[in-house]
């Protein structure tokens, strides 16, 4: 299948997207228990989102890097999703895109969102051709994220230390069963013109 080199892809119903983020043990447990991340979810810093399960998997190794020990899927209200991109602004400089570093960095500061456009990983944690959506959240964008947008979230720890072992042991195609079922979502062109390198 061919793939647009960048692209959001995402587990998404008609009202909300799920993201993942990784955390240590004393902020996932409690969030994915209570459907809401804890007071010690600091607020005031950036906090970046994934559409890509497997993205996410080679962030957090897993679920086996320190600090990154819980994972989480974090079913959010597509109009908070859009919201935030909508207010997003490349996370690095693109000439042809920004009329100068200047303003490219004007913009990023008054910014509640930035996007990062990194390579899509497949089931080995591999870099593909083409690239997946991050989201960082700050501001006034990362309160919503936590206090209004979260709909669900879910310890999806349990499954990612079900697919790994079936990565090691080579057998993708039962791997890939039990991958999330991450679609195009259907961001119109004028939302993500401006977050297009």
């Amino acid at each position: 299948m061919d793939e647009p080199k960048h692209r959001i892809r995402a587990l998404h119903t008609e009202t909300t997207v799920t993201v993942y983020q990784a955390y240590p043990p004393h902020i996932g447990l409690p969030a994915a228990s209570t459907g809401r991340f804890p007071a010690a979810w600091q607020r005031d810093r950036m906090t970046w989102i994934k559409p890509s399960f497997l993205w996410m998997m080679y962030r957090c190794g897993w679920g086996e890097k320190e600090g990154q020990e819980t994972v989480l899927a974090v079913e959010i209200a597509r109009e908070g999703f859009e919201w935030a991109l909508r207010r997003a602004c490349l996370s690095h400089y693109e000439r042809g895109l920004h009329s100068d570093q200047a303003a490219w960095k004007r913009d990023l500061k008054r910014s509640p969102a930035r996007v990062q456009w990194d390579p899509e990983r497949d089931l080995q944690l591999q870099p593909l051709p083409y690239r997946s959506l991050q989201l960082g959240l700050t501001g006034d964008a990362a309160r919503r994220y936590a206090d209004e947008w979260t709909v669900a979230i879910t310890d999806v720890t349990p499954l990612a230390q079900e697919i790994h072992p079936l990565v090691r042991a080579g057998d993708l195609n039962a791997a890939g069963a039990l991958l999330p079922a991450e679609l195009p979502y259907p961001a119109d062109e004028e939302l993500l013109a401006p977050l297009l390198p």
